[in-house]
């Protein structure tokens, strides 16, 4: 019988150099997603897939994430006199609770891997999952709810998965794929920022993972890999044939807010999907294109 997910692990420690200078003092992960930070976009997500832990794998500088999701009874207090519900309604979506929100430190950026594996003892001996705040999925039903229906199916580890542009390859992990059925992927093989000429598919994992406990045996010998540091994709190679792996095509459009660019098109893309404000925020893209035209 399968494990339920009940855990997610988020990788939270890096520095967000790419957001310079706005992210000096704030981490990166809480810049605004038109109304949410991009943290609680991945908390919200995993919330709707049934997770009840959540684990955060931090470093200096990163009070504010554990903040955001605190209760905070002098606001509280504030909104209460004020008469304000809507706003406390909003507030208590950010909560979690006591017991259920959990801190670990990374104390030196060696790579995803060695990220996840500073979460070992908090997550335990049990299948979790793990949730990159960068990759933000719009789509009807969460990404990683897609991907649970998927490990009820067929076990083992589970990633979300999109096809990437060949000359790209270089930047992801790439499957090896052994059967495709165009939704779930059968895969024989991982490699880790391949060359174009060396990538075996242009099948990317993205930042979306559900894994087995037995990861952790792989990541403790903190192998350097790519770029030098401790890559999850090697550890999850060694895993196969050992355990079943698959990708999933994920239902959505991803986008990659570690980038400027994928930041922007992200903020447009959920405030056209926002049915409170889409149609005004459409109204007024369409006139800064016209202004930009004289």
């Amino acid at each position: 019988m399968k494990k339920a997910i009940r855990k997610a692990v988020f990788p939270v420690a890096g520095l967000g150099t790419r957001f310079l200078p706005a992210t000096k003092a704030m981490p990166k992960e809480m810049l605004t997603l038109v109304d949410r930070p991009l943290i609680q976009h991945a908390v919200d997500e995993a919330r709707a897939a049934g997770i009840e832990q959540f684990i955060f794998v931090t470093s200096h500088g990163k009070g504010a994430l554990e903040d955001h999701f605190d209760k905070n009874n002098d606001l509280i207090q504030v909104l209460e006199a004020r008469g304000k519900t809507e706003a406390l309604e909003l507030l208590a979506k950010t909560d979690i609770a006591s017991g259920d929100f959990l801190f670990t430190r990374q104390r030196e950026p060696l790579g995803l891997g060695h990220a996840v594996w500073c979460a070992r003892h908090l997550v335990g001996d049990e299948p979790f999952a793990v949730m990159l705040a960068d990759d933000v999925i719009l789509s009807q039903k969460p990404c990683l709810r897609q991907m649970m229906d998927a490990y009820d199916e067929v076990g083992g580890n589970v990633v979300a998965v999109t096809n990437v542009p060949k000359d790209q390859t270089n930047r992801y992990g790439i499957l090896d794929i052994e059967k495709d059925d165009e939704r779930l992927v059968s895969v024989k093989g991982l490699v880790e920022k391949p060359e174009p000429t060396d990538a075996p598919s242009t099948l990317s994992i993205i930042g979306r993972y559900i894994l087995q406990p037995e990861i952790f045996d792989e990541l403790k010998a903190r192998h350097a890999g790519a770029g030098g540091e401790i890559q999850l994709t090697d550890s999850l190679q060694k895993l196969i044939g050992k355990q079943p792996f698959h990708g999933v095509r994920y239902e959505g459009k991803r986008y990659d807010c570690g980038s400027k660019l994928g930041f922007l098109s992200a903020n447009v893309a959920f405030a056209l999907a926002n049915p409170e404000i889409g149609p005004k925020v459409r109204k007024e893209l369409t006139k800064i294109m016209e202004e930009q035209k004289d």
